[in-house]
């Protein structure tokens, strides 16, 4: 898709932009910004608009608004910013260096807006047009969509264009907020003691890196929206990516982590100061007991898959797979029969276990009784020395000394033998880094299943392939802060069974597959034209409708 470039015009009376040179707008009026850089990652997914001040190399931007009664040139225009946007490079280098990807997107600086499709009707516009008739900014309603063609429309036209657009001739900071609210961020909280000065500062900051973040997103395919585009992509793709989560496998009772019955939220009563800590490999050396005493809540049932893992390997079968990269933990890839050199199991997984010291190894099953058991696994070669070390600290301790020595800083996981999963504090498997490369260039169709994407660098991955490969998300609930051509929300197991089962005519081989068929699965438009569905079946439906007198006189016997 060719995007569309815009003709310098000398007349434009609101901002005059151009590399390292100020502009003087003629009739703004108390703001002034400097180098308010798009963010530029120098890749093919974003058109270069020289006319509209995006420049290739990110060279610096200054764009000044001065008062229109002072009658200064733009060399006595004071600004309040003047720092160069680090955001800027940190998004290039994501684009050039996929292995320095170490931040999720919930880590930036900016949080992703929660969007609320319910309530009023919406400011509804087409990106294509440039004579935009916009309300006053405080009465219109922040949606995805039209996030969306925000974007697009910053993409399309530059930001000097997005800027005319979409602010009034004397912003306030309360607009330039709320530009960064449209644009799909949170603004930062600011002190209610702030000057309008301090306010306007903090406002074209956060304008600044939205613009960035925008900039570095992928937009959606506009000739990709419906079901059928999505089979027919299916039907003819050969590089076939899929993208897992732990959505993928709760239907066999192995709880996710960031929902309010997932992993984490059970984990609020173990005095941890973040429950993410459980994980962490310096807990871990410290205190291995904390691991093992919920170890057995994520612990994979033995020769089980879902159909969704099914869906996977008929892929497989069906030579279409380029690569499953999996955030999972649980090694259901391993039971459903995918060839290991088409699984990258980005977080590791229970596959094998090994000794935290003398780095001894074992398959994954043995340390399953301990884990079911809650009991911690002991190195077999590291256990005489282990018991020497206890009888040291023992003695130590008698003498006032043990707990101070830094040689028994780590006694309690000295001879530990651990799962071989990820925990925050250790890297990536080095198999991730040199396929992923690769990868992202070969694919032809990306499916993003069952994953929130908050944990990076296996959330960049939407970003990293080229804009014109086709994105779908087949997850329960929708993800903020990407762009997907076709969502089908719902639960993971029954959404594919529905393409497969009543779009496709493909058969899968799962022993639930034809119950799930035939449990009343039906297909709910949400918006075509955003391409976002949901699949349900009989049973989910009718939980939502109201009790009828029947319902309510058996709930009373």
């Amino acid at each position: 898709m060719q995007r569309k470039k815009r003709n310098a015009d000398p007349d434009d009376d609101l901002l005059r932009v151009t590399p390292n040179k100020k502009a003087v707008p003629e009739h703004t009026h108390g703001l002034s910004v400097q180098d308010l850089d798009n963010g530029s990652s120098g890749d093919d997914q974003n058109a270069h608009h020289e006319s509209s001040g995006t420049l290739n190399e990110a060279i610096p931007v200054e764009i000044v608004v001065s008062s229109s009664d002072s009658e200064s040139d733009v060399d006595t225009a004071t600004p309040i910013l003047n720092t160069r946007d680090k955001e800027t490079t940190h998004s290039r280098n994501r684009k050039t260096d996929y292995e320095s990807s170490d931040t999720s997107e919930s880590d930036s600086e900016l949080s992703v807006y929660e969007y609320d499709e319910d309530g009023d009707e919406e400011f509804d516009f087409d990106p294509n047009d440039t004579n935009i008739q916009l309300p006053p900014l405080k009465e219109i309603k922040v949606t995805k969509k039209l996030s969306s063609r925000l974007r697009l429309f910053l993409k399309r036209e530059g930001f000097s264009k997005f800027l005319e657009v979409f602010l009034p001739s004397s912003p306030t900071s309360s607009d330039v907020f709320m530009l960064v609210k449209l644009l799909g961020y949170i603004p930062p909280r600011v002190s209610s003691y702030a000057s309008e000065d301090q306010l306007m500062s903090t406002a074209i900051a956060a304008l600044r890196l939205a613009i960035n973040k925008s900039n570095a997103s992928r937009s959606r395919l506009e000739n990709f929206y419906k079901i059928e585009h999505f089979t027919n992509a299916l039907r003819n793709a050969k590089k076939i990516l899929v993208l897992t989560g732990a959505g993928i496998s709760t239907s066999l009772g192995i709880p996710d982590f960031r929902s309010s019955k997932g992993i984490y939220n059970q984990l609020q009563n173990f005095g941890l100061d973040d429950p993410q800590d459980v994980f962490s490999l310096e807990l871990f050396k410290r205190d291995p007991s904390i691991f093992y005493s919920i170890a057995y809540m994520i612990l994979p049932p033995e020769n089980s898959f879902t159909p969704l893992h099914g869906f996977i390997k008929l892929l497989q079968d069906k030579g279409k797979l380029l690569r499953n990269y999996t955030q999972n933990i649980d090694n259901l890839e391993g039971n459903v029969g995918l060839l290991p050199e088409n699984v990258i199991q980005c977080h590791g997984s229970f596959a094998t276990a090994t000794c935290i010291t003398c780095r001894y190894r074992v398959p994954g099953e043995t340390l399953y009784p301990n884990i079911r058991a809650r009991k911690i696994a002991y190195c077999p070669f590291c256990e005489s020395e282990r018991k020497m070390l206890i009888r040291k600290y023992d003695k130590y301790e008698d003498e006032g000394l043990g707990s101070y020595s830094p040689k028994f800083q780590f006694l309690q996981s000295f001879g530990v033998m651990k799962p071989d999963i990820t925990f925050f504090g250790e890297n990536l498997p080095e198999r991730y880094h040199s396929t992923i490369k690769n990868d992202v260039k070969e694919c032809d169709l990306l499916i993003t299943i069952g994953t929130s994407l908050k944990v990076a660098p296996v959330s960049e991955i939407v970003n990293k392939i080229d804009p014109e490969v086709p994105q779908v998300l087949i997850n329960r609930d929708p993800i903020n802060h990407c762009e997907f051509d076709v969502e089908i929300l719902g639960y993971c197991d029954q959404a594919i069974t529905y393409i497969c089962g009543k779009e496709m005519d493909w058969q899968i081989n799962h022993p639930d597959f034809n119950k799930i068929l035939n449990s009343g699965l039906e297909l709910t438009v949400i918006d075509e034209q955003t391409g976002r569905y949901k699949v349900s079946d009989e049973k989910e439906r009718a939980a939502l409708l109201p009790p009828t007198q029947e319902t309510i006189s058996k709930q009373t016997i």
